[in-house]
C-alpha cells in the first residue's frame, strides 16, 4: 500500500482555458447547453469518456441527500431527459421529492453545468422507443438488475443475466419491463461555469422568470451574474 501520497492541499491548477462573459452567451438556457456539449463531444472521448455523463443529487423522504452519476439521453425546449429502474434509489427519492440538482463536469474545458429543477416521468411510449433504441445486451441488463437492491454476490446478476440471454437470443424483441422508463428535468436554473485565473470564475445563471415556459424561449429567462 503506497504511503507517500501527495497532500491534496497541494493539488491544483490555473484555469486559463476560456471566459464567459455576458456578450458571449446565447439568447437561450438550450442554445448555450448545447454550444457548450458540442465542445465537449469534439474534445473527444480521449479526455472526456461521457460528455453527457451528469451528476444527479436527490433528496430522501428523511431529508437525505444522495448522488449519482447518470448519463443525459435527451434535451430539448421541454428539458433533459434521462432513464432509470424505477425502483431504484434515486427513483424513489425523486417520488417523495421531485426536487433536482445535476452537474456536467466537463474538466478539461475548465467548465461546468449546473441545473436544478423538478423531475416528472416521460410517457412509456418515449420510454419505449429509447428502450427498443438500446443495444440488446443493455435492454437485458436494465431487466437483469433490481437496481438499488441488495444482493448476496455479484453471481446472481450474472446467472440472471444468462438466463435472459438464453430467454432473448440476439435479434430477438425484448419487451421494456414495466418498472424501467425516463424521467424528464423541468429546469428552472441553468448555471455555465467557466474556471478563470486566482479562482476568480465566470458564473452566468439562466433564471427561468415565467412558469409553463421552455428552454427555447428567450423571454422566460433572465440572466444573472454570480460573484465567483
Amino acid at each position: 500500500m503506497a504511503t507517500d501520497n501527495p497532500s491534496v492541499s497541494e493539488m491544483r491548477i490555473s484555469y486559463d482555458k476560456d471566459t464567459l462573459l455576458e456578450s458571449d452567451l446565447a439568447a437561450t438556457p438550450l442554445e448555450q447547453f448545447n454550444t457548450w456539449l458540442h465542445d465537449a463531444i469534439a474534445l473527444g472521448t480521449d479526455q472526456i469518456i461521457e460528455p453527457n455523463a451528469m451528476v444527479i443529487s436527490t433528496v430522501d423522504s428523511d431529508s437525505v441527500v444522495s448522488s449519482r452519476s447518470v448519463l443525459l439521453k435527451g434535451i430539448d425546449e421541454r428539458g433533459l431527459t434521462f432513464f432509470t429502474n424505477y425502483g431504484s434509489k434515486k427513483a424513489q427519492d425523486m417520488a417523495a421529492n421531485a426536487h433536482v440538482s445535476v452537474v456536467f463536469p466537463w474538466y478539461p474545458l475548465h467548465r461546468q453545468v449546473i441545473v436544478t429543477g423538478t423531475v416528472t416521468k416521460v410517457s412509456r411510449e418515449e420510454s419505449e422507443a429509447y428502450f427498443q433504441s438500446r443495444p440488446h445486451k443493455s435492454r437485458l441488463g436494465a431487466i437483469a438488475s433490481a437496481q438499488s437492491a441488495v444482493i448476496t454476490s455479484r453471481d446472481v446478476l450474472e446467472n440472471r443475466m444468462a438466463e435472459l440471454e438464453s430467454e432473448y437470443p440476439e435479434g430477438t424483441e425484448i419487451p421494456m419491463p414495466d418498472f424501467w422508463g425516463g424521467f424528464l428535468i423541468d429546469v428552472t436554473t441553468m448555471e455555465f461555469w467557466q474556471g478563470r485565473r486566482s479562482r476568480l470564475h465566470d458564473r452566468l445563471r439562466f433564471v427561468r422568470i415565467e412558469k409553463n415556459s421552455n428552454l427555447h424561449d428567450a423571454s422566460a429567462w433572465d440572466v444573472i451574474r454570480l460573484s465567483s
